[in-house]
């Protein structure tokens, strides 16, 4: 199988970019994306179980790896929440797979999204790591419309091998996030 077209063009292009940008002295300070986290919560499934089985079905579909259902760790009488109810599900995409789904979201959901004037740069955690929240997941084009119970949204991790926030904006910038301008 070949590489995605965006790994090659990180190998080719974009990583001797960085290296000089930054003057990395040895290539693997270079930094990459390690693993893109996706992640869907669903506190109304709790009444309704039916939503985390079409959540897991549909982030199955955008992400082509089997989602992971996680469970409530502890009771919340005022959610109406018990230990051990599914209320949420999530997907760790790694290698080839991150790199497609990356490609896709910059390439082709994003540009879908209602009144689109790019992505908050909020988002780093200071080590490196870039959340991005989404509101529906109907901007990917592998969710079938007419079969949406409910628009729900989710977020989206991309973990880093950067040390910092201004390494991280670079790479990411580089492999096409569309930042929103100051």
């Amino acid at each position: 199988m070949a590489a995605p077209r965006l790994l090659e063009r990180y190998r080719k292009e974009i990583a001797p970019k960085l290296r000089t940008e930054f003057a990395y002295q040895n290539p693997h300070q270079v930094p990459t994306v390690s693993k893109i986290v996706v992640n869907i919560g669903l506190g109304e499934a709790t009444q309704n179980p039916k939503l985390m089985e079409r959540a897991t079905e549909e982030l199955a579909a955008i992400t082509g790896q089997k989602a992971l259902v996680r469970k409530s760790k502890k009771a919340i009488a005022n959610f109406k929440l018990r230990a051990g109810l599914p209320i949420g599900c999530m997907v760790t995409l790694r290698g080839a797979r991150m790199w497609e789904f990356y490609d896709r979201l910059v390439n082709v959901a994003l540009p879908r999204v209602r009144d689109f004037r790019g992505t908050p740069t909020k988002g780093f955690d200071g080590r490196g790591n870039y959340t991005l929240g989404l509101r529906e997941q109907i901007i990917f084009p592998e969710v079938d419309f007419d079969k949406v119970e409910k628009i729900v949204g989710m977020n989206v991790t991309v973990c880093t091998t950067a040390r910092t926030d201004a390494e991280a904006k670079a790479l990411l910038t580089h492999l096409g996030m569309p930042f929103r301008r100051a």
